[in-house]
């Protein structure tokens, strides 16, 4: 994370921002002291935009403790260090390896005992079985293993408090709040942010993302304080963004309106 980044991160966690816990964890309170409880991420009413790819190679980077395996020059999986010092080993014993019409397989036919890896379309070198089994098992896990951060927003409204058979609303509470749902992120701190288009923050806080059934890699739902300002209004002067801490990763901007009035 830039040092400016940091400071501007700094700058809108100061402004207030309740940090609020994964899915499956204990309740916590939100700043205008509605419980928080666990709740399953819901389908998004905002999809998340196509996503900016970072400078590297073009290639969405991993998550912690996985690196590119580059079997071939467009080989992007993520696997753990040794499954890719494998692949450059046997990459360099590949013309060794090969035995031409073994078997009836053609020129790229391997010598026995050997198997084309296939870790790619068109991956002909030859490796061990347990190494092309090895390829099949990462590329089966490669979109789990990607920080792609994945960002969407869904609404969430608060209970009404009551004293006894009385209940009350104040005159906020009949507006939904934001809900910022993630996936595709390290097992770490994410920082959220909402914030208006010219700079000025409107929510902001931190959350652990963790492993949650039926999303892949670190993933979260947060309660957020902000209204729901969609009502009477199609102006997104704001956006909804992620932060990867790990990798340094953003998430797309997710356009929304903010600033609304209440009475």
């Amino acid at each position: 994370m830039t040092r400016a980044a940091v400071g501007a991160f700094a700058a809108l966690l100061a402004v207030g921002g309740t940090a609020h816990a994964a899915p499956g964890t204990k309740s916590t309170a939100l700043g205008d002291g509605t419980a928080r409880v666990a709740i399953p991420v819901t389908k998004p009413i905002v999809d998340p935009i196509k996503m900016s790819l970072p400078p590297h190679s073009g290639w969405l980077p991993c998550r912690q403790g996985y690196v590119w395996r580059e079997a071939g020059s467009n080989d992007s999986v993520c696997v753990e260090p040794r499954v890719r010092d494998q692949a450059s080993s046997d990459n360099a014993q590949a013309a060794a390896r090969r035995a031409p019409g073994n078997g009836g397989h053609g020129p790229d036919a391997c010598a026995t005992g050997y198997v084309w890896r296939e870790a790619y379309p068109g991956d002909v070198v030859c490796v061990e079985p347990a190494v092309r089994e090895q390829a099949r098992s990462d590329n089966a896990q490669a979109d789990d293993r990607r920080v792609a951060a994945r960002l969407w927003l869904s609404l969430w409204s608060p209970a009404p408090k009551c004293d006894g058979e009385v209940c009350s609303k104040t005159s906020t509470e009949d507006i939904p709040r934001i809900q910022l749902n993630g996936d595709h992120y390290n097992f770490g701190k994410v920082l959220l942010t909402i914030q208006g288009n010219d700079g000025d923050p409107v929510w902001s806080g931190t959350v652990d993302a963790a492993r949650n059934a039926g999303l892949a890699g670190g993933s979260f739902t947060v309660r957020t304080s902000a209204l729901d300002c969609s009502a009477g209004s199609t102006r997104a002067n704001g956006f909804a963004q992620a932060y990867d801490t790990l990798s340094g990763r953003w998430s797309p901007r997710i356009p929304l309106p903010v600033g609304c009035e209440v009475l």
